[in-house]
């Protein structure tokens, strides 16, 4: 078994642990098993494949490895994982990952789209939801759900804002008006 395949075995294990972990609702775990699997998978390189007898992706009119499709399922579960935390920002970063190896996966346009709507990044939320809506139709009503919690929650926030500002200019309006 050559170096390659070796950390290859040990990348899968990593992840198998992960899988296990996040079943069981160990969140942290999870991550500490697939970043290991990460960092054991990332530093394979595809020209390494020839020497496992693997033939080349692109001599094989396949354009990802099975190196690449493991990263995208590992940046999958990341995403989850920093999901159910609530850290947005890393669920988004993850979620970006996963879209840069496949542009159709609907789970990662899920969650990049809700982390955006968390971190109240609406609009880009909003667009992304729609894509889904169009591209997904059969978890459709999940997104017009999402989507319109979202609006919800902006108009009600935009009519805090707008009763603030109405009140700090009857204010400044009755300052101006006592003192004239």
């Amino acid at each position: 078994m050559s170096s390659t395949e070796e950390k290859f075995e040990i990348a899968k294990k990593q992840k198998e642990t992960g899988d296990i972990a996040f079943k069981e609702g160990k969140v942290k775990e999870a991550l500490v098993s697939y970043h290991g699997a990460l960092m054991y998978a990332q530093g394979l390189d595809k020209n390494a494949f020839k020497s496992m007898g693997m033939s080349d992706p692109a001599e094989a009119g396949q354009s990802k490895t099975e190196v690449d499709e493991f990263l995208e399922k590992i940046y999958n579960n990341m995403s989850a994982c920093h999901m159910k935390t609530g850290n947005w920002r890393r669920t988004q970063e993850t979620a970006e990952k996963v879209l840069s190896k496949n542009d159709k996966n609907y789970k990662a346009m899920y969650r990049k789209a809700k982390a955006l709507a968390e971190q109240g990044y609406l609009e880009r939320a909003y667009k992304l939801y729609e894509d889904l809506i169009t591209k997904n139709p059969s978890e459709a009503t999940l997104y017009e759900q999402e989507l319109s919690r979202y609006k919800a929650i902006d108009a009600q926030r935009e009519k805090a804002n707008n009763a603030k500002l109405k009140g700090f200019l009857n204010k400044a309006e009755k300052k101006v008006t006592s003192e004239a």
